[in-house]
């Protein structure tokens, strides 16, 4: 696969690649936040501006896509509000000057406002309704969400390549091997739970609100791993608090879609897999300009020095009893 370098996606290769697929843009170009892929508003000679994604080379594979695309139209035939890439031209991902590329109509709206307990149930019925469809079949070509692609390969790929000070490399590795083991020992007491393709990534800044409720964005992390991976980012607060913001979400949730509460017992531990994948994704992005500048702080001292305390935390929350319901 050709990986070119996103300093080449210039606004003229942008546009251009737009009235490859027979758009008309009237030279209105405006970046949106995304580090991960490369993603524009663009203005049309006629009609509304649209958004385009450049996807980051090399990450997925066409067939991965496609899959993300493929479920994601699933969601919208069932009317539950999503925002599927358009089909132009018969097809939804596009190739232009060695990079990919979609286009999605544009979406307003605001953060929802999660510390109001009827914005959680509506939420809670939303992600019940896509995990009906999300259970329907599996993934053939997206990955798991689990501890090996998600804890040990990260953790592997930032100890191989020197990114952990040597004063703390040996802190780092000792209590990260303790954070696996406690993520381990979390997945062993909630047993075997339903595996289906998620949202992967589902909090606020994914949601946009409006009179109407949700929509859902940006399935681009879409995998297949337990349900409780698109509800546990919704929480926050104290131990009292989550628990009830749990119950809220699951008053909606459960209208559609039953769950599994043994699955609470791996909130902590996916936490824990978030942190470490986290880590690792800013430093396999490290050679990116675009990251050096917008996370300065990264791959300093005192960054990594946070995150042991971290891990330290984690390992301590994860012997914890599970958020059960009162």
């Amino acid at each position: 696969m050709t990986t070119p370098d996103y300093s080449l996606l210039t606004p003229d290769c942008v546009l251009n690649a737009l009235e490859s697929i027979g758009l008309r843009c009237d030279g209105r170009l405006l970046a949106l936040n995304s580090y991960e892929n490369r993603v524009y508003q663009v203005g049309m000679d006629e009609g509304d501006p649209v958004v385009a994604k450049f996807y980051r080379p090399a990450r997925w594979t066409d067939g991965a896509i496609l899959e993300e695309h493929a479920f994601v139209q699933e969601l919208v035939e069932r009317e539950i509000p999503v925002v599927p890439a358009s089909v132009i031209g018969g097809k939804t991902l596009h190739h232009f000057d060695g990079f990919r590329f979609s286009v999605f109509e544009k979406h307003g709206g605001r953060a929802p406002e999660l510390e109001n307990r009827d914005t959680l149930e509506w939420m809670g019925r939303f992600l019940g309704r896509i995990h009906a469809v999300g259970a329907l079949k599996n993934y053939q070509q997206r990955p798991a969400l689990n501890i090996e692609t998600f804890g040990t390969e990260p953790r592997d790929f930032l100890l191989a390549n020197n990114f952990i000070p040597a004063d703390i490399d040996a802190a780092y590795r000792s209590v990260s091997q303790q954070a696996l083991e406690g993520v381990r020992y979390c997945f062993e007491r909630a047993g075997k739970v339903e595996q289906l393709r998620l949202h992967g990534d589902c909090h606020a800044g994914n949601v946009l609100w409006t009179d109407d409720g949700p929509h859902f964005v940006d399935f681009d992390d879409s995998r297949t791993g337990p349900a409780v991976q698109d509800l546990w980012m919704l929480l926050s607060g104290e131990r009292a608090d989550r628990v009830r913001q749990m119950g809220d979400v699951l008053a909606g949730y459960e209208d559609f879609c039953d769950f599994d509460p043994r699955e609470l017992h791996l909130i902590e531990a996916l936490r824990t897999l978030r942190l470490i994948h986290y880590a690792a994704w800013l430093a396999r992005r490290w050679d990116d300009a675009a990251f050096k500048q917008a996370f300065p702080w990264f791959n300093t001292q005192r960054y990594w020095q946070d995150r042991i305390l971290e891990l330290r935390e984690q390992v301590a929350l994860m012997e914890e009893p599970p958020l059960w319901q009162n």
